[in-house]
C-alpha cells in the first residue's frame, strides 16, 4: 500500500484549459487533491460551474476534494494602454495615476489603485512580473506619482505591480475580497487564501470576517512579501496564526529576490511541521509545461526537494488552468511524488512537532514510531476536528493515514493533508476498524506482499472522554 500510496498531495488550479465537468474529472482521477479557485479572473457565474463539477467529480472518485478560494487582495495593476504596449528606456520618467480614465501613448498611465496614498519618495515599484524597474521620484497629486524608469524595456495593459518596501498598514483586504468572501461563505470552501499577508493581525481580521458570515473555513496565508520575511519571529507568528500557509514564490521572488525563495520555503515547511500546520509549494513547479508536453530537469528536481523537505501539498497554476497540458503536467507532478518518497525519507526537522495539544501531539509520535517499529501498513485515525490527523501527518509518518470522520467538512479539508486519506462515515467506538476492513475487502488497502492480514495502527478515542483522543491500538484485519 505505501508504495503506491501519494502523500505529498496536488492542488490544481482551475482555470480556462479544463473548464468541462469531464476536465476536472480527469484531473481529481489522475490524482488531484485539491482545487484552487482563483478569484483574481473569472465570475461567480463561472465559479458555481466549477464549485458543481469538483464536486461531483469528487462524488465520483468516493474521495474527498478540498476547494481553496484565492483572494486577489491588493494585486495592483496597470490600466488600458492605448495600443496595449508602452516602450520604455532607462532614465525614462513615468507618471502612475490612477484618476486617468484613458491612455493617450505618452508617459502619463492609468493605474488601478491609488499610488500616492501608499508609497513614499525613494520606493522601489517593479512593473509587469519584474521585467521594469524604477523607483518613486515624486508625489504629483492626491491620485499620482512619478517614478524613474531604470532599465529597457516595455509594459503592457493590465500587467501587476509590486511594491516590496510599501507598508500597506493593515489594509490588505480590499472592497473585491469582502465581496469574494461573503460569496465564498455561501459557497462553503474548505480554504481561503489571503495574499499579501504582511502579520499575524491580517490572519485575526479575515478570520473575523469569515466567522461573522458563518463560515468555518480555514486560512491559507500567502507568504509573498518582504515585510512578511523580514524576520524569524514575525514568520512563525504567521504560521501560528493561520491554518497553513502558500509559499507564493512569484511574487516573493520579485519583492524579495529570487534568491531568497529557497530559504524562505525550507523555513516555512519546518515550521508548518513544527506547528502541525499545512503548507503548499506553489509557483512554476511544472511551468514548462505550460507549452511544453514533458517538465524540465530544473522542475522535477524543484518538486522532489519540496517533496524531501516535507510539503502537505505541490501546486499547479497556469499549467492547469490555462496550459496546454493540464492532464500530463498532474501525471508528471505524481510520477515524481511517487518516485522520490519510495526512493528518499522525509528531512528530519530540529524542534518536535507542537500542534494541537500535548496530549494529541505525545499520542500522534507515539503512534507514528510505533507504526515504523512493527512495520504496519497503515494508520488510521479515528478524528472529530481532524486535529489529530493534523498532528499525525506532522510526524511525517512513511505510510498511509487513513482518516475516519462523521464530519464532511473535517474530511475535505484534510484531502490536502499530509499522507491522509480522509473517508466520511457514521460515529461509532470502532468505525475506524470497520473502514480499515472495508477498504481491505474492497483493495483499497492491500497488507504486505505474502501476508494475508493487513497489520493496523488505530489512534483513537471516545466521544464519552472529555480529551479525545488518548488510545493506541494494534489490530490485525
Amino acid at each position: 500500500m505505501s508504495k503506491l500510496f501519494k502523500r505529498t498531495k496536488i492542488l490544481a488550479t482551475i482555470g480556462p484549459a479544463v473548464m468541462s465537468e469531464e476536465s476536472i474529472t480527469e484531473l481529481i482521477m489522475a490524482g488531484v487533491n485539491g482545487c484552487r479557485l482563483n478569484f483574481s479572473h473569472g465570475n461567480y457565474l463561472e465559479r458555481d460551474e466549477q464549485i458543481a463539477w469538483i464536486r461531483n467529480a469528487a462524488a465520483k472518485k468516493g474521495r474527498s476534494v478540498s476547494i481553496l478560494q484565492d483572494l486577489q487582495g491588493p494585486k495592483i495593476r496597470l490600466g488600458e494602454l492605448k495600443g496595449n504596449h508602452l516602450d520604455l528606456k532607462s532614465g525614462d520618467e513615468l507618471i502612475l495615476d490612477s484618476a486617468l480614465e484613458s491612455h493617450d501613448g505618452g508617459k502619463t498611465v492609468p493605474v488601478q489603485f491609488n499610488l500616492a496614498e501608499r508609497m513614499k519618495v525613494g520606493e522601489p515599484l517593479f512593473m509587469f512580473d519584474g521585467k521594469i524597474k524604477s523607483e518613486v521620484i515624486e508625489i504629483v497629486s492626491k491620485t499620482a506619482i512619478k517614478v524613474r524608469i531604470l532599465n529597457d524595456g516595455f509594459i503592457m495593459s493590465k500587467k501587476g505591480l509590486n511594491l516590496p518596501d510599501t507598508d500597506f498598514g493593515g489594509d490588505i483586504i480590499t472592497e473585491k475580497d469582502m465581496a469574494d468572501i461573503e460569496f465564498g461563505a455561501s459557497r462553503d470552501f474548505d480554504y481561503v487564501a489571503l495574499s499579501f499577508v504582511q502579520s499575524a493581525s491580517d490572519i485575526d481580521k479575515l478570520r473575523q470576517i469569515l466567522l461573522s458570515h458563518g463560515s468555518t473555513a480555514q486560512i491559507i496565508a500567502k507568504i509573498e512579501t518582504k515585510k512578511a520575511i523580514e524576520t524569524d519571529e514575525t514568520l512563525e507568528e504567521i504560521v501560528e496564526a493561520s491554518d497553513g500557509i502558500m509559499v507564493a514564490r512569484g511574487d516573493m521572488a520579485v519583492e524579495a529576490g529570487a534568491e531568497v525563495v529557497p530559504i524562505v520555503q525550507r523555513k516555512l515547511i519546518a515550521l508548518c511541521r513544527k506547528h502541525s500546520k499545512l503548507c503548499i509549494v506553489a509557483t512554476q513547479m511544472m511551468g514548462s509545461m505550460v507549452d511544453n508536453p514533458e517538465p524540465s530537469r530544473a522542475e522535477v528536481s524543484d518538486v522532489a526537494n519540496a517533496v524531501i523537505q516535507g510539503a502537505d501539498a505541490v501546486m499547479l497554476s497556469d499549467e492547469t488552468a490555462n496550459g496546454k497540458y493540464p492532464l500530463d503536467a498532474v501525471k508528471a507532478m505524481k510520477k515524481v511524488i511517487l518516485y522520490t518518497q519510495n526512493h528518499s525519507k522525509v528531512l528530519p526537522i530540529e524542534e518536535s512537532p507542537v500542534g494541537f495539544s500535548p496530549t494529541y501531539d505525545a499520542i500522534s509520535s507515539a503512534a507514528a514510531r510505533l507504526s515504523e517499529k512493527i512495520n504496519a501498513d497503515v494508520i488510521v485515525c479515528q478524528t472529530a476536528s481532524g486535529a489529530t490527523a493534523a498532528a499525525l501527518a506532522a510526524e511525517r509518518p512513511n505510510l498511509p493515514i487513513i482518516s475516519v470522520t462523521s464530519d464532511a467538512r473535517v474530511a475535505s479539508q484534510l484531502a490536502l493533508t499530509y499522507a491522509n486519506a480522509a473517508f466520511v462515515r457514521p460515529y461509532s467506538d470502532d468505525y475506524g476498524i470497520d473502514l480499515a476492513r472495508e477498504l481491505k475487502n474492497s483493495g483499497y488497502l492491500k497488507p504486505e506482499e505474502g501476508k494475508s492480514e493487513l497489520l493496523v495502527v488505530v489512534v483513537s478515542g471516545s466521544r464519552s472522554r472529555e480529551h479525545g483522543t488518548d488510545t493506541i491500538k494494534i489490530r490485525y484485519i
